[in-house]
């Protein structure tokens, strides 16, 4: 087996497009449930293209498309509930995307990420706290980088408004939705 070096995390990221790698990246939330817990998800990310210029990642882009039907909760019963009009009605809303618009504060490893997201039909502006983790060359000679990442958002802000109290003030789903990113990408060939 050959093993290939990771560029440090401050090295700067090869200039050109690339492709993420849907199989190894990952797409998951989190929602407090019932006031006690947090009942956690993913969802299967269908493309994202970074896009890196002269400048390296201080410069650098991102569009990313989400399938919102793809929800998996590890419950069939909540995964339906999920995709109804009651929250991303993925009927009338198939797609959740986000494109950068700013990199900020890159000190060589951590930057703040602003974009905006479209979700259930309506766009707002998130900032994704990311990680970069580095560049390489894989065992079949793919040139590959990759990015952790979070951000919060509340749902309400998106249009999605269900209530579903119990007790005294107690949601059964909160607002808050917390959102943690893991994306690999590989470098076109061209």
């Amino acid at each position: 087996m050959t093993s290939t070096a990771t560029t440090p995390a401050s090295s700067a990221l090869t200039t050109g497009t690339w492709t993420a790698d849907t199989v190894h990246s990952d797409v998951a939330f989190k929602v407090r449930h019932m006031a006690v817990g947090k009942a956690k998800g993913t969802f299967a990310l269908t493309s994202a293209t970074l896009t890196v210029g002269a400048d390296g990642i201080a410069s650098a882009s991102v569009v990313a498309v989400i399938d919102a039907a793809s929800v998996v909760t590890k419950n069939a019963d909540r995964d339906a509930h999920v995709r109804s009009a009651d929250f991303l009605d993925t009927d009338n809303f198939p797609t959740m995307t986000f494109a950068s618009t700013q990199v900020k504060d890159f000190d060589g490893e951590t930057f703040s990420l602003l974009g905006d997201l479209t979700l259930h039909g309506v766009t707002k502006a998130v900032t994704l706290e990311t990680e970069y983790l580095g560049e390489t060359v894989d065992a079949y000679g793919a040139t590959r980088t990759g990015f952790s990442a979070h951000t919060s958002i509340n749902r309400k802000d998106f249009g999605i408004s269900i209530e579903m109290g119990f007790g005294a003030g107690n949601a059964v789903v909160a607002d808050k939705i917390e959102i943690s990113l893991e994306l690999e990408f590989v470098k076109d060939a061209s």
